[in-house]
């Protein structure tokens, strides 16, 4: 791994601890702080021992440190290739962030390195100046907590125009599309950016006018067996969703899966994709449906 928790979380954390022994403001209290807020969950019960038994000789029983300045992370000229090529992605560059410093690194890969089999072909133009100018007036407007107005076609390509409290922005890997999901006075929105033709923001949003998002949510029951590196391409795939893992056995899970209905095609080709690793257990509407397309490719192929 480029960023390994040596180069990464741990070093981090370590680094702001010691960062506050060397300003005399070091207490136990603010050690399991900076641990639990900027660590993997476990490290709170490793990271603290460490420091605080001496098999870290990092800080004192009195939380100073023997360390004169405060340390530094600089990046090898491998992870600068690595940045150079994420921050080439379009999708990123939407989100407008500098490259100062890497104006004379190579990428360690050009967007072409990769072929793509597994999503839709007629993905979002993210190269586009008007979807680029849109889809940072709408990242704006959810961070000043803004009202948008916007102007978008229909599927039968009527143009509407709408008031909108955005909630946020949600990325189909599937699809290769951004949508914006938002509330406006009567219901919830759910539009791909591309539809949206124009959009501005106004007045910035009271509380009370930010009704809760009805969300047409289900929730959906898996068995993984562990076994090709399973789990962990499970993980990656549903990152997005909210969700539970259970450890059955050294080779088994139960994953509980939250997802929106409107997305139910996606998540049934994303666990078909998975072969006999996974198992829908629950609903016995979801396994139909499963059933029913696992059918439909047998009888095509015959």
């Amino acid at each position: 791994m480029l960023f390994s928790e040596v180069y990464g979380s741990y070093f981090n954390v370590v680094a702001k601890v010691i960062e506050q022994a060397i300003d005399g403001t070091l207490t136990d209290k603010n050690l399991y702080e900076i641990v639990s807020e900027n660590a993997f969950s476990e490290s709170v019960m490793n990271i603290p021992t460490a420091l605080k038994s001496g098999e870290w000789k990092l800080i004192t029983p009195e939380y100073k440190t023997p360390i004169k300045h405060k340390p530094t992370m600089p990046l090898t000229t491998l992870e600068k290739r690595w940045l150079k090529a994420l921050l080439d992605d379009p999708r990123i560059k939407l989100f407008d962030v500098s490259a100062k410093g890497l104006e004379d690194v190579e990428p360690f890969y050009n967007r072409d390195t990769f072929v793509y089999f597994d999503k839709y072909s007629d993905g979002d133009d993210f190269e586009n100046p008007e979807y680029i100018k849109n889809f940072r007036t709408i990242l704006n407007a959810i961070k000043e907590k803004r009202k948008l107005t916007i102007r978008f076609k229909s599927h039968r390509g009527k143009v509407h125009t709408l008031c909108v409290i955005p909630h946020r922005l949600e990325y189909s890997q599937k699809d290769d599309k951004f949508r914006l999901i938002g509330v406006t006075s009567r219901d919830t929105l759910i539009i791909n950016l591309a539809r949206i033709t124009k959009c501005s923001m106004s007045e910035k949003y009271r509380e009370y006018e930010d009704t809760e998002e009805k969300r047409r949510l289900d929730s959906l029951v898996l068995e993984l067996t562990d076994e090709r590196n399973a789990l962990e391409r499970v993980m990656h795939h549903f990152s997005y969703l909210k969700k539970e893992t259970e450890k059955l056995d050294d080779k088994h899970y139960r994953i509980t899966l939250e997802y929106d209905r409107d997305d139910e095609t996606e998540i049934l080709i994303r666990i078909l994709s998975f072969g006999p690793l996974v198992k829908v257990i629950s609903p016995q509407s979801f396994i139909n449906k499963l059933k029913n397309r696992i059918n439909k490719q047998i009888s095509c192929e015959f």
